[in-house]
């Protein structure tokens, strides 16, 4: 078809000739200075290389031009739709306004710096008590700059919530910047070198086309445009990325062959730390009565959406919901990021333009902190600091010697308890990995104070270093060797899984059939993103629950990844017990312990048994926790959650013994746990 082959077809009519880019790209490339025209209601920004055309006073993206195409923006889309900022938010008041979605539009426009090297232009939307109710009550300023000889532009946004009474309570759901490709063009999605591919198409999502399945954001492809996506599953969450790994994204089209990508290059105004999981590129649709707040059921077709998400709550629920108080000061900046635009040389595969994406990234990455950004709110790197360190890891029951902690996420976040920096969503974090010998060094710090904290792959739990630290401009700290001593009261006796923080060691079982997207199969970094893969356990124990033999089972294969509610035959759910069968040779009457690492919760509970699976009162339970979301969201693993809990020799017997792990939480088949890791230790020798 038509289509279909076009996305094969490698576009060689247009050529892109010349010398001497700012960045190392491949798009076509200019010496000419930056140049700004403001017009009646626009704001146009030209540097020779692309062109960039802005709503005046609102800020809204309505047009970049680049390399022939008048607008690689959504045409069909009005102006409004097309890329701009936008929040959800709550009032946490009697106002009754919740979750309310808002583009963000400016009221005021001001050029920052017109020079022929840089042009910086803001948008502004101060907040009053006489806006109370209809906007989020934040000041908010968005920044948009296009540099000489630069085949892309940048774009930072400052929030601010002042410390006045008047200043309404509120709390932030999400926050973002998003940009709508045209669909005419840009079919090819890349987001990870094992998650890339020609991308269905928006219109394949339609009634007719497509037929929704049990998680609202998921549909079955029927009667595609292109029949060769027939029968595959088309959902946004497929595509999610951890923010350790969400450094550039985007979308390339082929004729002509032009990518365009949002690189970000620090992940330190992002909410969460490392691990947390945002969404970035991904197929439409538009829902009209969402993104514009009008009382209406239309649909309109999405294009390609291309998010850059810096706050919000997936994979992890309402604890990374940043929430302040009435008159709660408080001021971030989220970027700047890079829109980043290439183009192929005549004859070269246009798919050639992903890897030329992550060259640039580098390139983004080793400029950070930038010095360009003019606003005073964005700390330069004379007026950052660093840490340096060695952590090692202490546990007698591995080792005699400290270990060094090779491998271990050691950074900085706003003082709070041990592991608060995974719930953390107001302020920013700096992480850096150690090395093999345990050394990191953490650079760029913003002013202010901080907890260490850290967490070393193979073993569980959090660590914190006790003294606070405090960064100043210019400040280069060595901490020295600090030791972590993780959760540990006597030998191992058994333990299942890696602590790692993911369930994805565990069995994933083989999709459905007729739920399958065959860019994850024979893929084992990401064969959990299959859709429908929570089904699977009842089809695999239709009868019984899984029993997992410590000496005999291979939790590789016998260990379901994730525990959820059994669906039976009348389609309604049942909780689930699981089994743990062991042996103990010379029982003592002390103390063991088990030591349960959760990789992931959503609105679940774990009770945990020994020996009498039907005894009233559990030895031990979570009560209800999480809402995470992880398994409906195709992820591996939510927030992490640890528990130790004793269990005593008197509920254990010489021989076989039995530790039962009870989900009853049944109301969804979204409902469930991950695990992460789980060990029994006998008493201290």
């Amino acid at each position: 078809m038509g289509i279909w082959s076009s996305f094969r077809t490698v576009i060689t009519s247009v050529c892109t000739c010349g010398g001497g880019n700012h960045h190392e790209g491949l798009g076509p490339m200019s010496c000419m200075g930056v140049r700004l025209r403001i017009q009646d209601h626009h704001v146009v920004i030209d540097n020779g290389i692309l062109q960039v055309t802005l709503s005046k006073p609102e800020g809204l993206v309505t047009g970049v031009r680049y390399n022939g195409l008048d607008n690689i923006l959504e045409v069909l889309n009005h102006e409004g739709n097309r890329g701009y900022w936008d929040v959800v938010w709550s009032a946490l008041d009697d106002s009754g306004r919740k979750g309310v979605f808002e583009v963000i539009k400016g009221t005021s426009f001001k050029v920052i710096v017109e020079t022929e090297e840089q042009v910086e232009v803001s948008f502004s939307r101060p907040w009053d008590p006489s806006l109370r109710g209809k906007v989020a009550p934040i000041n908010i300023d968005k920044r948009f700059v296009l540099l000489r000889g630069s085949s892309g532009f940048y774009s930072y946004a400052i929030y601010e919530h002042l410390g006045s009474e008047e200043w309404q309570a509120f709390s932030l759901g999400e926050t973002r910047i998003a940009f709508k490709l045209r669909k005419d063009k840009f079919h090819y999605m890349a987001v990870a070198d094992d998650r890339r591919r020609y991308m269905p198409l928006p219109e394949d999502r339609l009634p007719g086309r497509s037929q929704p399945l049990a998680y609202q954001e998921a549909v079955s492809l029927v009667n595609p445009v292109v029949p060769a996506f027939k029968g595959e599953v088309d959902d946004k969450y497929q595509y999610t990325c951890e923010n350790r790994n969400l450094m550039v994204h985007g979308w390339i089209s082929n004729d002509p062959p032009v990518g365009f990508w949002q690189i970000t290059p620090s992940n330190e105004f992002r909410t969460g730390g490392p691990l947390k999981q945002n969404l970035c590129s991904h197929v439409g649709p538009t829902c009209l009565a969402e993104e514009m707040n009008i009382r209406t059921k239309l649909h309109l077709i999405g294009p390609p959406i291309h998010d850059q998400v810096f706050v919000g709550a997936h994979y992890a629920g309402d604890d990374l919901v940043p929430k302040f108080g009435q008159g709660e000061p408080w001021k971030k900046v989220f970027g700047p990021v890079f829109m980043y635009l290439n183009s192929t040389m005549c004859g070269q595969d246009p798919l050639t333009l992903w890897d030329d994406a992550k060259r640039q990234m580098t390139v983004e990455v080793e400029s950070w902190p930038y010095s360009f950004p003019a606003s005073r709110d964005f700390p330069k790197s004379h007026d950052r600091g660093n840490v340096r360190g060695r952590l090692l890891v202490r546990d007698r029951y591995i080792h005699k010697d400290d270990i060094p902690a090779n491998g271990a996420y050691v950074g900085l976040a706003p003082p709070g308890d041990v592991g608060s920096w995974q719930r953390e969503c107001k302020d920013y974090q700096f992480w850096s990995e150690a090395d093999g010998r345990g050394d990191f060094c953490i650079k760029n710090i913003r002013g202010g104070e901080y907890n260490l904290y850290g967490w070393v792959p193979g073993f569980i739990g959090d660590y914190r270093y006790h003294v606070p630290i405090t960064i100043t401009p210019g400040c280069d700290i060595y901490v020295g060797d600090l030791v972590y001593e993780p959760p540990r009261d006597g030998p191992t006796l058994w333990e299942i899984g890696i602590p790692d923080r993911s369930a994805a060691e565990f069995h994933v079982p083989d999709p459905n059939p007729n739920y399958i997207n065959p860019l994850f199969l024979n893929n084992p970094n990401s064969n959990f993103r299959q859709y429908g893969l929570w089904e699977r356990y009842a089809e695999l124990y239709p009868h019984q629950d899984l029993v997992f033999t410590i000496g005999e089972s291979d939790y590789r294969k016998h260990w379901f990844y994730a525990q959820v509610p059994r669906r039976k035959q009348d389609n309604s759910y049942e909780g689930t017990t699981w089994q743990i069968k062991f042996k103990l040779q010379n029982l003592q009457r002390a103390i063991y312990k088990l030591r349960i690492a959760l990789a992931g919760a959503s609105l679940a509970e774990v009770q945990v048994r020994v020996n009498d699976p039907n005894k009233p009162r559990p030895v031990f339970t979570t009560g209800l926790i999480g809402r995470d979301n992880a398994v409906a969201r195709l992820g591996i693993h939510g927030l992490y959650w640890l528990y130790n809990i004793d269990i005593s020799g008197s509920l254990l017997v010489e021989g076989e013994n039995t530790i039962y792990l009870k989900q009853p939480r049944n109301q969804s088949p979204f409902q469930g746990i991950m695990y992460d890791y789980i060990r029994l230790e006998g008493p201290p020798c």
